[in-house]
């Protein structure tokens, strides 16, 4: 779904918080007919209030439109804790916003709401969330807490990675997984969001980026990798055939060249390597999710929600 009406700058976690909100109402609209029935509300149903019984989860919306008292029925509590780990080196701060632009159009502005919209799913289930951010250095971390506090502050976090101005920070993806991984001891689901782009990237450093991976499953672990792209520049190479000048973000390294030139040899290199992602990480029982910043977030939140059914 595309959101109708966007906040254009967002100046508290109040308004992320809000925009996250709409987002998710908007797909518990659509989801009555679908195999998630009777989550929306976070809620299992309504049962009819017997006078002497505690008045705390009275429907006060339902009793405006009927006049007769309801409580909510909840689901058993699942405990559910889910820690999310961003990538915020300088590669994720792509493509660059142009002023008309919304801030969940590039690589970090998508995954900062993206893993508000899930924060809003836990907070419903009253599930427990942390949260992590890297780059070239561990910037943030918050162990998985389910109050309303804890739940400000992550959402405080996220807005400040977009209002940090963008620096030349390198991807040490690999180092700070396995610091993640030791922080984690009680069985969670891990959700991370990164574009996988690891400096100077080679058959030696692939192996230990996916021994990271690997180590974020111990203590029984689900981890659910969703691999951040803006697909038309990034992965079908989407440029017209002037002369340009690409930059790496990261090392600032510079190449002049036709985009026609490298198109075909560029894509097939690209299809090669998420080819081997999605291998490696289905042999490792990793929950591997392509998403582009283009995209709607209702991939992110079904995958969640079969993810947490299966997690057992």
């Amino acid at each position: 779904m595309k959101i109708e009406s966007q906040i254009e700058k967002i100046s508290s976690f109040q308004h992320l918080e809000l925009l996250a909100n709409q987002v998710v109402e908007g797909f518990i609209s659509g989801m009555h007919k679908s195999p998630f029935h009777g989550f929306s509300a976070e809620f299992a149903e309504h049962k009819v209030y017997n006078v002497g019984e505690s008045t705390k989860h009275i429907d006060w919306k339902l009793f405006a439109k009927t006049d007769r008292l309801y409580a909510k029925r909840f689901e058993e509590e699942t405990n559910l804790r889910c820690h999310i780990i961003i990538d915020n080196s300088s590669s994720m701060h792509y493509p660059k916003l142009k002023e008309n632009q919304n801030f969940f159009e590039n690589k970090i502005g998508f995954s900062v709401l993206a893993s508000a919209v899930l924060m809003n799913l836990l907070k419903k289930q009253r599930d427990a969330i942390g949260l992590s951010v890297f780059s070239d250095q561990y910037e943030y971390y918050a162990p998985e807490k389910g109050s309303d506090r804890h739940h400000r502050m992550i959402l405080n976090a996220l807005e400040g990675l977009l209002k940090k101005p963008v620096t030349h920070k390198m991807t040490h993806t690999t180092t700070f997984l396995h610091q993640i991984a030791e922080k984690i001891h009680r069985r969670s689901m891990i959700i991370l969001f990164t574009d996988m782009f690891q400096s100077g990237s080679n058959a030696v450093q692939d192996e230990a980026l996916f021994s990271a991976l690997q180590h974020l499953k111990h203590n029984k672990h689900k981890v659910v990798l969703f691999h951040v792209i803006d697909a038309k520049t990034e992965r079908s190479f989407d440029f017209d055939n002037a002369p340009r000048k690409f930059i790496d973000v990261e090392t600032l390294e510079e190449v002049a060249v036709f985009a026609d030139n490298v198109k075909e040899e560029y894509e097939k290199e690209v299809e090669k390597y998420f080819k081997k992602l999605a291998l490696t990480c289905s042999q490792n029982r990793i929950k591997y999710i392509p998403v582009s910043v283009e995209e709607s977030f209702e991939k992110i939140m079904t995958t969640y929600l079969v993810e947490k059914q299966n997690f057992g």
